[in-house]
């Protein structure tokens, strides 16, 4: 790949979704930055929070549903709105088969020490293998069933449970520009068919593996009906939407307060642990992303650190031409999972570039 044309401020390079770079060399992402910190008045964002939270408080069996993953954005979300608020959530975890065990048992003290009731749903292993293998032929991203799953289930729990509050965590405004920070981010079908599903429906994914797999093996990676969500007269947002979202403080917080702990993952830089620890095969994700954009994972967390003034963008090109382009030892096993050989491997990866 040709040399990658980037940001003048931070390290985001011309292959990143939705970016865009004004006459200055400046990309929209970090201009987005810029307005989050100069144009939105935060303080009438967290009365609008108050304000929709007390529209649901004690009239369910939950005052609002939570989907979880046991990494930093879902974990502060629960955190900030136990604690803040007083809430008494229902936290729902799609288990997409490949959890670490430092999450599982950092997500353990976290329930014990807020008191919170915990939905944890893992689905068939033989239906993810399929769809692992078919939608990294098909898109070069063998996690559709963990990106639909993680959307989609929880808002089949909302209906069943009957809860129409759900929050989410960190809005997209922070990393794309399919959002901007002036709207409240409604995490909804169209988000979902946006940039979530890669445009393969769970429809498509039946009629993909002909016959593999029946309708109602594919339920918890479709979207519920719009008419069922408008009967809950649900709501689903993004809490970064209301309050001003910053990783290391919010980290840094949550370590202190619950006893979270980060790890270490392939291909990620020393002093971001806290940063995708939930999956094993996060260094295979970001490899492939690699031979695709030429950009992986460290662009993104220096991006983010020079935007916070945190880093300088000299050290940011740093982080990148050390970290980036690493083969992760991961890989051997995820060969194994979905039964490709590395030869394979490249040819489909290289494909999709």
């Amino acid at each position: 790949m040709s040399k990658l044309k980037r940001c003048s401020r931070c390290v985001l390079p011309e292959t990143h979704e939705t970016i865009t770079f004004n006459d200055e060399g400046v990309c929209n992402i970090c201009n987005q930055h810029k307005y989050k910190k100069s144009n939105i008045d935060w303080d009438a964002k967290k009365t609008q929070l108050t304000e929709l939270i007390e529209q649901y408080r004690g009239k369910y069996d939950y005052d609002c549903l939570i989907p979880f993953s046991g990494g930093k954005d879902s974990t502060w979300t629960l955190y900030y709105l136990v604690k803040e608020y007083g809430l008494k959530p229902l936290v729902v975890r799609f288990d997409h088969g490949f959890l670490r065990p430092g999450v599982l048992d950092s997500s353990t003290k976290v329930f014990r020490e807020l008191g919170v009731d915990v939905h944890h749903f893992t689905p068939n292993w033989k239906i993810v293998q399929k769809l692992m293998l078919q939608s990294f032929l098909e898109k070069g991203d063998f996690c559709w069933h963990c990106h639909t799953g993680i959307f989609a289930y929880p808002m089949w729990v909302a209906i069943n449970y009957q809860i129409p509050l759900v929050f989410w965590g960190e809005p997209s405004a922070e990393y794309t520009a399919y959002y901007t920070y002036e709207q409240v981010e409604e995490v909804d079908e169209k988000r979902f068919s946006r940039f979530v599903n890669l445009g393969i429906s769970a429809e498509d994914m039946l009629v993909r593996l002909e016959g593999l797999v029946e309708e109602r093996d594919l339920k918890p990676f479709s979207y519920p009906p719009l008419r069922m969500l408008k009967k809950l007269k649900y709501r689903s947002v993004c809490l970064g939407s209301f309050i001003p979202w910053d990783v290391k403080k919010q980290y840094a917080i949550i370590q202190k307060e619950l006893g979270w702990k980060g790890d270490a993952v392939e291909n990620v830089p020393p002093g971001y642990e806290y940063e995708k620890i939930e999956c094993h095969f996060q260094g295979v994700r970001d490899f492939i992303k690699y031979i695709k954009r030429g950009y992986t994972r460290p662009a993104h967390l220096a991006s983010l650190d020079i935007r916070n003034d945190r880093l300088t963008r000299e050290e940011g090109m740093k982080l990148v031409n050390t970290y980036e382009n690493k083969r992760p030892p991961s890989l051997e096993l995820f060969l194994e999972f979905v039964g490709l050989t590395e030869e394979e491997f490249w040819e489909v990866a290289q494909s999709h570039g």
